[in-house]
Order: structure tokens, then C-alpha cells, then sequence
């Protein structure tokens, strides 16, 4: 089942490469992560257990403007999009695009655990604009909760979890789209089968609901099953949108997981899909086992082969933390596939610490993957192992000296072999938070042009911070370009798990 909705604003929106030369608003830069539109790249970092308007874990967002212009603490308050509440997780998940492309970059924060009337954690998001004024300081910020404006015709359940992951961007055509994932959704009778939301548009803007049976743009090679918790992880370029659901089951095995892909080619605002990938489709490494979860994350990035003239295709990288190498439990690994733009796939990787000159040791729990992130710092060239970088999180790591789960974090090259350019960042030396048992070092990991975010949001609070990496780092370590820690530069002191999410 598929709802599209739309709601008009303006002119159509945008489906041609024309949507590129829309002029930008007057003071506005149109650099990536600019919510001020001063041509600096600015930091969002979110903290969705903080205090907010005197309720817990209500959740707050820093927005830490470049150049030394400031701060800004972001709450629901100042979004003008409804109250605090306790519990909420405002910045459980963010995204940053251009949603209107006025040339100044705007917000989209996750709030999966709100109350919506009676319904317990169903969720929503929030768009929060930029302007040269700052964020949130232009024009209304657009709230996409069931049951109400654009949604108002899908209504909130409980435990939905609406918010729980977002991506976002511009499609190759030039248009801007959210998705973001309610893997909590029950699909008719079907409990916690999972759905997302897909946005398109900048001016008339639509949006549609698909599930795992939905049939508007062809049907979803896949079927809505008890607690596949499709739309649990979303990750796009701007020719492909892939959605997890690692709850899935194949056959007999529980918690193998799949992946789903899509493109943007839209038919009554719904995505196209292409193809959906398990670990027992044919000419994958490794097989479905129990509590695999693949897909527990994702990340994709625009790939370009040598000798090609345009960027069509995609590079993706699946986290699959519960994966077991022979005897060893949860040691987690990643695979690499390239996406063609009809939504074939070839293996390019599978990765773990068990592979010749990765470092590290593949031990139980380590859970390899439990999150990934990855950039094409160059992604009109040739995709080399120089400029298309992967980070993995391994939360569950043990240092050599016995502290348990205290995390890293490996960056690697995404095209070759990994062991080639593999870096380790380790807290204590790179992540420059003091060594320490349960940091789960690797559990906020995300980037872009500026580089790798590394949040440390757990542990003692003295070590909450966020580091910020060059994507390629040379020698044996590496010195983070940017430190943002609570109590300087602006920021509150009190901050319970600053750096969960920082882009």
C-alpha cells in the first residue's frame, strides 16, 4: 500500500536538470551545511537526551556556525513546531539539504519517540529552514507528523518510531527529497513491518508512504513480514535511495536482514524500486544466518568508473554487526556492492579484522559495522581508494588493555583492497577523549565535505565531545581538524549525550 499527497505552494516542482539553476535567495551561499549562508559550513550536533524547556531527554540540537559566528541551541520551542516533551529525542537522527533551493541549507531533525495525541512514541520530523539570518530565524519550519498537513490522511500509531532515520539531498535531476523511516509501523495486521516516507520537491512538494507491498511504481520485490522493521537505516545518492530492514527474515532464519533499492524516478511521488540484496542472493560473499541484521546500517556514495562520462552509478556499504567468523559471535563485518543505475549489483568487498593488513582482531561482540559513513571527496573523477573513504564503528572493540567496549573507529578506501589505507582513530590517541571502558567508540560516525565526525556521546561525562577528521589521513594516526566539546566555545556545559548525531 502506497498513500500520495500532495500539497501545493507554488509552481510544480521541479523535474528536469533545470531544477540546478534556480537562482539562490539573496544572501545565501549555496555551500553544503550553510544554514546561514555566509559560504562557511556549519555543524549540527545533536544531543536527544538533554533537558529541554525543563524536560528530560526532551532533546536539543547545537548548531555551531562557522567562523566563530556563534551558537544556537535548536529545541521544538525555537523550531516553532510544538513543545518539549519528556522523552521525545528531538536529533535522534538528522539531514542536511537544501529543501526549498533558495541556496541557503536546512535541517531535518528526527523526533521518533514523540506522543502524538494519545499514540506513544509514533514520531515525526522536523524541516527547519536556514536564512541568512540563521536557522530557523526565515520561514516557518514544516512539521511532518500523521494525521496532520501533509500527512493528514496516514494516521499515527504507536510505536511507530516516525524520525527514526533520515536521508536527504538532490535527486540527478536536480529535485530535493527527504525520506525518512518509521521501522516501527505496523502494515495492516502486520506488526512492526516497517515503512518509510518519501518527500520530493521544492516548491509543490508530495509525499508518499511505501511498505514493503507497495505497488505505485512497481511493485517492492519484497513482502511486509512481522518485524522486518523496513526503514530502519536510509541512505541515498542522487541516483539511488536504499532502505534496510535488518529484521528480516529468510526463510527459517530470523534477524537476517535485506536491503531494498530505489530509485528517484518518481510515479505519483513514489520511488521506483529496483532490487532488494540479502546475503543469499546470488554472488554475495558470506550467507543468511540468525542475527545477521544486515543492513543495520548503510551508507552510499555517487560512483564514477574510469573511462565514464557521468556519474550513474553508486558504491554501498552494509553494516552487518551480528555477523559470526566461524566460532566467533557478533564479530560483525561489511559488505561493498556497486549499484548500476537500474539497481544491479556487483560485490566489490567483504571486510572485517579478519582481512590481511586490517587492524585490529576480529573478537566476539566487537560488531564490526554496527555503523558505517562514507564520502566521495571527489565525485566527478575517477572513484579511487583516495577519494571514496569508508568509516566503520566498532562500539564494541576492547582495548589491548583489557577496557571493554571502549570502541574505534576504521576509515578505509571504498574501491580496492581495505587493508591498503586502513586507519585506525582509537580513543586515548586519535579520538582524543581519555581511554575508557563502554565509550562504544563507533556508534556516531558520519561526514561530509569538512570531513568524519566522530561523536563520543557515552562514558564519563568529561569525555562527551565531538572530533572532526580529514577524510584521508597520512602516517600512522591522525590529529582531528576540529574539536567541539560541551562547556566551550559557547556550548552548555550540561550536555547528557552530546555528539549521538553530528553532521
Amino acid at each position: 500500500m502506497a498513500a500520495a499527497l500532495a500539497l501545493t505552494t507554488g509552481p510544480l516542482p521541479l523535474s528536469t536538470p533545470a531544477a540546478a539553476a534556480v537562482a539562490l535567495a539573496a544572501g545565501c551561499s549555496g555551500a553544503e551545511a550553510d544554514f546561514n549562508g555566509d559560504g562557511i559550513r556549519d555543524t549540527a550536533i545533536a544531543d536527544p537526551e538533554a533537558t529541554a524547556a525543563g524536560m528530560s531527554k526532551a532533546g536539543v540540537v547545537h548548531i555551531v556556525y562557522g567562523g566563530g559566528k556563534g551558537v544556537l541551541e535548536l529545541t521544538q520551542e525555537v523550531t516553532k513546531a510544538g513543545a518539549s516533551e519528556s522523552g521525545d529525542r528531538f536529533g535522534y537522527s538528522l539531514a542536511v539539504y537544501d529543501a526549498d533551493l533558495d541556496g541557503c541549507s536546512d535541517l531535518a531533525v528526527g523526533a521518533p519517540y514523540e506522543d502524538i495525541g494519545t499514540k506513544a512514541d509514533a514520531g515525526r520530523v522536523i524541516v527547519v529552514y536556514g536564512s541568512p539570518a540563521g536557522l530557523g530565524a526565515g520561514k516557518e519550519a514544516v512539521d511532518y507528523t500523521q494525521g496532520t498537513g501533509l500527512l493528514a490522511n496516514i494516521p499515527a500509531e504507536t510505536d511507530d518510531w516516525t524520525g527514526y532515520s533520515l536521508a536527504a539531498g538532490k535527486s540527478s535531476t536536480g529535485v530535493p527529497f527527504l525520506a525518512f523511516g518509521a521501522p516501527g509501523e505496523d502494515v495492516g495486521t502486520i506488526t512492526d513491518a516497517g515503512d518509510f516516507f518519501y518527500i520530493s520537491g521544492s516548491t509543490t512538494v508530495t509525499a508518499v508512504l511505501v511498505t514493503q507491498d507497495s505497488t505505485t511504481a512497481g511493485a517492492v520485490p519484497d513482502a511486509a513480514e512481522p518485524y522486518d522493521r523496513f526503514g530502519t537505516a536510509i541512505t541515498a545518492t542522487p541516483t539511488h535511495l536504499v532502505v534496510s530492514s535488518p529484521g528480516e527474515a529468510q526463510g527459517a532464519i530470523p534477524d537476517a536482514g535485506a536491503v531494498t533499492i530505489f530509485s528517484h524516478a518518481l510515479t505519483s511521488g513514489s520511488p521506483k524500486p529496483l532490487s532488494v540484496v540479502t546475503q543469499d542472493t546470488p554472488n554475495m560473499y558470506g550467507s543468511c544466518e540468525n542475527g545477521d541484521v544486515f543492513g543495520t546500517s548503510i551508507t552510499a556514495v555517487p560512483y564514477r568508473a574510469a573511462g565514464a562520462t557521468s556519474t550513474t552509478e553508486s558504491l554501498l556499504a552494509v553494516g552487518v554487526p551480528g555477523e559470526d567468523l566461524d566460532t566467533t559471535v557478533d564479530a560483525g563485518a561489511v559488505q561493498v556492492l556497486k549499484l548500476d543505475a537500474a539497481g544491479a549489483y556487483t560485490d566489490l568487498g567483504w571486510i572485517h579484522q579478519n582481512v590481511a593488513n586490517v587492524g585490529g582482531e576480529s573478537e566476539p561482540g566487537d560488531r564490526f559495522g554496527q555503523r558505517v559513513a562514507a564520502f566521495n571527496t571527489e565525485p566527478t573523477a575517477t572513484s579511487t581508494a583516495a577519494n571514496v573513504r569508508l568509516a566503520v564503528g566498532v562500539p564494541g572493540e576492547d582495548s589491548v588493555s583489557g577496557l571493554a567496549d571502549r570502541g574505534m573507529v576504521h576509515m578505509f578506501g571504498m574501491v580496492g583492497p581495505p587493508g591498503d589505507s586502513d586507519k585506525l582513530l582509537e580513543p586515548g590517541s586519535e579520538i582524543q577523549t581519555p581511554s575508557a571502558a563502554h565509550l562504544y567508540a563507533g556508534m556516531s560516525i558520519g561526514g561530509g565535505s569538512a570531513g568524519l565526525y566522530v561523536g563520543m556521546p557515552y562514558g564519563p561525562a568529561g569525555g562527551r565531545a565531538v572530533y572532526l577528521f580529514p577524510w584521508t589521513i597520512s602516517g600512522s594516526g591522525g590529529t582531528p581538524i576540529e574539536t567541539f566539546k560541551p562547556g566551550e566555545g559557547g556550548l552548555p556545559a550540561d550536555a547528557p549525550t552530546f555528539g549521538t548525531v553530528a553532521r
